[in-house]
């Protein structure tokens, strides 16, 4: 499962220039990114920016700049770009690929055109040598302002045949979208792949309780809707395994003794959950928004073919704060054990009780406006009094980590 050990966001918003783990040009310096990355801050720190800059790096890839860029809740680029900034939004990508597969890095730089459109003015993607500490890292995709190269024959079996010019047609197109579905551009194919496949959450349970339609869906939406459709997919093609998800998943969620399911007479899946003291079941309609929040994550980190990345903002909305805990350690465990790599944003401590001092990271707004960015590991107080007991929720409550109060 391949994961991000590092980025660099320049110029994206109130994000005018954060650095998180390692680099291209600091690969041995720091630690990597963890498996799960949890942001606090208080209101207006710049956290649901952080979440949005990874959702348009995907949305770059899969629609293209301008269309990224012209979302509704973006409002163009201008709007984008961090206020008195002349120069491109740019984004450093350093990920690895697998745990034997050396890391590599991607450059993406969107500045505006004559018309005074958002085009891809900047790619690279390059990865260093084996056992290279000190040379330059090879480079095998470079473009700007639509032409470059890509070097071609680029996967691991083959030997490099040279340098095949590139010259784009649309400039709002990545180059790493359009090479990366040819097959001799392997490593392009599976960065494109990596990105394309990030997963993000903004569940409403409102949208789980309503009666879907008929039809199994190999993955769980954005927001949930089809959190029942999921569910007869995991039915349909892994029927033993989903009997023991739904055993294993009702032991983790109080006060529930049993889940199952049943068809509805046109075919639709209807989940049943039995609770303690009570003969009769309830269906998804009738249980309470926390119950089907917390439900819907479990059989999220079930997911057979798994995002390899996956961003939830506040998890804790409408859950209890005593499960809060229990929800981040089964993320943990999820993401330690080989699952896809996890990014939470919260306001909540008992969710940062369950984490370490490297997990944890500290947005706070500076003098200037622009956020600044800290790894609570960094702040001395911190990891010493985590070492010596002291939960990391507690720290932040009672203000130890200085900043990001909640």
């Amino acid at each position: 499962m391949p994961w991000l050990e590092g980025i660099r966001i320049r110029n994206y918003r109130v994000l005018k220039d954060l650095a998180l783990g390692r680099s291209i040009e600091r690969p041995y310096s720091g630690d990597p990114l963890p498996r799960l990355l949890t942001v606090i801050g208080t209101n207006g720190s710049g956290k649901s920016m952080f979440m949005d800059a990874f959702c348009f790096i995907r949305d770059c890839l899969r629609e293209g700049v301008e269309e990224a860029c012209d979302k509704p809740y973006r409002g163009g680029f201008e709007r984008l770009r961090a206020q008195g900034a002349r120069g491109p939004v740019e984004f450093e990508i350093y990920y690895r690929q697998g745990a034997k597969v050396r890391p590599a890095s991607y450059t993406l730089k969107i500045a505006l055109d004559r018309k005074k459109r958002p085009y891809v003015a900047y790619e690279r993607l390059r990865q260093r040598g084996k056992g290279d500490r000190t040379g330059q890292p090879r480079t095998f995709l470079e473009v700007e302002n639509g032409e470059g190269y890509v070097l071609s024959g680029d996967t691991e079996a083959e030997k490099t045949k040279g340098k095949v010019p590139v010259r784009l047609k649309d400039p709002r197109r990545l180059a790493v979208s359009t090479l990366g579905n040819l097959a001799e551009y392997g490593r392009i194919a599976v960065f494109r792949e990596f990105i394309e496949g990030w997963y993000f959450s903004d569940f409403v349970p409102a949208e789980a309780r309503r009666l879907a339609a008929p039809g199994a869906q190999k993955h769980l939406s954005r927001r949930g809707g089809n959190l029942a459709n999921y569910v007869q997919y995991m039915e349909r093609h892994y029927p033993e395994k989903f009997k023991k998800i739904l055993r294993n998943v009702a032991r983790k969620m109080p006060g529930i003794q049993k889940i199952a399911s049943r068809q509805s007479g046109d075919g639709r899946l209807m989940l049943q959950f039995w609770e303690e003291g009570l003969a009769e079941p309830f269906y998804a309609l009738d249980m309470s928004y926390g119950t089907l929040k917390m439900f819907a994550y479990l059989m999220l980190m079930e997911d057979p073919d798994p995002a390899p990345f996956i961003g939830i903002e506040e998890p804790e909305k409408g859950l209890h704060h005593q499960l809060l805990e229990d929800l981040a350690g089964e993320m943990q465990n999820y993401a330690e054990q080989g699952g896809p790599q996890i990014m939470l944003t919260t306001h909540s401590p008992y969710l940062v009780d369950a984490l370490t001092p490297k997990e944890v990271w500290i947005l706070e707004k500076a003098e200037d406006g622009f956020s600044t960015i800290q790894r609570a590991a960094d702040i001395e107080p911190v990891d010493r009094l985590y070492k010596e007991g002291i939960p990391m929720g507690s720290l932040w409550y009672s203000d130890h980590f200085g900043r990001g109060n909640p």
